[in-house]
């Protein structure tokens, strides 16, 4: 797996609405042209999560490494 670099993954969820759920993270990013590597990044997150914030967000991919 890619190393999961926060401040990447963010750049391609600017303007998403959180809560968010992993699967909406993921149609923000490809909607944003985001590269496979973000993509890969977001699916190995729980696919059942809801992240509160950038923040939590960033906390669950810094868990993932």
């Amino acid at each position: 797996m890619a190393k999961a670099n926060p401040i990447s993954v963010q750049k391609y969820l600017k303007g998403i609405d959180y809560p968010a759920t992993t699967e909406e993270l993921i149609q923000h990013a490809q909607e944003q042209g985001a590269d496979e590597d973000v993509l890969s990044i977001l699916e190995e997150l729980p696919e059942d999560e809801e992240f509160d914030s950038p923040t939590d967000l960033s906390a669950a991919l810094g868990d993932l490494e």
